[in-house]
């Protein structure tokens, strides 16, 4: 599989990069600076030079899917969340559907369907990423909307906690974020799925047959 990753020189994508390499796909690493080529390859991706702020619409020729683990980053105002969390997100859905592409994994967050429920500086982020899983949700492609609880870069383990509604705060490695991304690119079970992921007991599979009912087959 040829996956685009928006986003790919970020603390997920790099990760996510590494593994759809090591698995045997294609990974298109997506960057904004051509300085950061080397460290792609490196990881077993093969860059490609475009920004979310401008004319990402070629982007996705060729690919069998998009990833989109792109952000403004923190510190960054409003607008900048607007116009890559956001629009970003959006134009890559925009060019997936021009170029027949289906698949379209989206890393969004906790919050992102009530933004208001977090810290006030907060909301804008939320707000934009809630704005992109609508968009995305509604485009009529073949999503899965990924919503990760606080993000620390301990070593991921494996396992998790997977729900549409996880009645709980908390974080969850990148790494276990970057794993649960890789395989749902190569679950159809997933297609159509929201949820949101914690650090939590049960391994990656496991999660993931009980969400989708895949366990009960």
């Amino acid at each position: 599989m040829k996956v685009l990753i928006a986003g790919s020189h970020g603390n997920i994508g790099r990760r996510l990069t590494r593994l759809l390499a090591e698995a045997g796909h294609e990974p298109v690493a997506m960057i904004r600076d051509a300085s950061q080529a080397e460290e792609l390859r490196e990881l077993g991706g093969e860059p490609l030079v475009a920004d979310l702020a401008g004319d990402v619409s070629d982007a996705p020729e060729g690919c069998d899917a998009i990833v989109f683990t792109a952000g403004a980053g923190p510190g960054s105002g409003p607008e900048p969340k607007q116009v890559i969390d956001r629009g970003g997100a959006e134009k890559l859905v925009a060019a997936a559907e021009a170029h027949g592409l289906r698949r379209y994994v989206m890393v969004s967050t906790v919050r992102a369907d009530d933004p208001t429920s977090g810290p006030e500086h907060m909301v804008p982020y939320f707000e934009a990423k809630g704005q992109a899983d609508a968009t995305l949700a509604a485009s009529g492609l073949d999503h899965t909307i990924v919503r990760p609880g606080r993000l620390t870069d301990e070593p991921g383990d494996g396992h998790v906690a997977i729900a549409p509604k996880l009645e709980r705060g908390g974080s969850v490695t990148r790494d276990d974020v970057a794993a649960v991304v890789a395989a749902c690119l190569e679950r159809p079970d997933t297609i159509g799925w929201t949820f949101e992921l914690l650090d939590g007991d049960t391994p990656i599979t496991e999660a993931l047959d009980a969400l989708t009912g895949a366990a009960d087959q």
